[in-house]
């Protein structure tokens, strides 16, 4: 990702890279701790892999009804949410089926463990959304139907909009807020806006085959098969499943990027249209969702506004 000039700090967070980009340089430090704060909350809230967080904990309730933070709560709110507008096809109880697959621990161990011995796994469709009982008020849930969540396409993008938010507000400043090449951006843009690098990795260089764009305002986030992905008994799986099948999507497109008023409905957007596959472009096009669609041998296909790419 490559921007105009701004103060920029770079750190791990959530196995991944995180990019925090400031209009004013001198209000680095400060932006950097209120994204710390919040960036940590979530992880307490909503990590997988920690045997201390609320989403483990519920997971572990067999059924039982659990009360949950109201962070906790908003961040379920929001996988619902986006498992409506989807129609299932983004859906928050694929923990089971990714623990299936092998992606059962933090990306950077599943990276170095290699290759994994060969599962059996049957395509078996998820539990399925309906079966989160949430009653926000009272701050409470259920998991019915033996359904695991896992938070993965949604909470990333929505911690990027959400610190995106609060350091624009208290620092008073324009903010660039990348958690994985998930993007929220806030506050007043500098002049010429935020330049970001469209690539199917948020951590290749500025070189690698992609569409540099400029965004002022709400959120572009890159769903991809070609990042986060391992082996197992040889065979390349990767973190998007398709929840008809409890499997890795098989998608025509290998990376999908979308821009939209945040960066979760932005996720949600790209998440969906690896899943749909085809189906995609004419979804997108009715949502009127600018998005890049870069299938397996490389051609782009755009919609709904997305700038001209004078490479494709």
């Amino acid at each position: 990702m490559t921007t105009l000039a701004a103060g920029t700090d770079t750190f791990s967070v959530f196995g991944t890279t995180a990019t925090l980009l400031v209009s004013d340089p001198g209000r680095l430090e400060a932006a950097r701790a209120i994204a710390d704060t919040e960036l940590a909350a979530v992880d307490r809230a909503c990590s997988r892999f920690r045997d201390d967080s609320e989403l483990s904990g519920l997971n572990a309730a067999d059924g039982a009804v659990t009360r949950v933070s109201e962070l906790f709560a908003e961040l379920i709110e929001a996988a619902l949410r986006a498992a409506r507008l989807t129609g299932g096809d983004v859906d928050p109880t694929c923990g089971q089926a990714l623990a299936q697959i092998g992606y059962d621990r933090d990306f950077a161990l599943l990276e170095a463990a290699g290759d994994q011995p060969f599962r059996i796994v049957r395509r078996t469709r998820v539990p399925g959304w309906h079966s989160v009982q949430l009653d926000r008020p009272r701050r409470l849930a259920r998991l019915n139907n033996g359904a695991q969540l896992d938070l993965g396409a949604t909470a990333k993008a929505w911690a990027a909009d959400r610190c995106a938010e609060i350091i624009a507000a208290q620092a008073g400043i324009g903010v660039l807020v990348s958690l994985g090449g998930d993007i929220s951006v806030a506050g007043p843009p500098p002049a010429g806006g935020w330049r970001v690098r469209v690539t199917d990795d948020h951590a290749a260089s500025a070189q690698a085959p992609g569409q540099t764009v400029t965004i002022g305002s709400g959120g572009l986030a890159t769903s991809s098969t070609v990042v986060r992905a391992w082996a197992v008994g040889g065979r390349r799986v990767h973190h998007i499943v398709d929840p008809a099948t409890g499997q890795p999507a098989e998608s025509c497109w290998r990376t999908v990027s979308v821009a939209a008023g945040s960066c979760v409905d932005a996720n949600t957007a790209s998440t969906a249209a690896i899943v749909r596959g085809e189906a995609a472009v004419g979804w997108l096009r009715e949502s009127r969702l600018p998005a890049r669609l870069v299938r397996e041998d490389g051609t782009v296909q755009a919609t709904a506004g997305w700038p001209h790419d004078p490479g494709a």
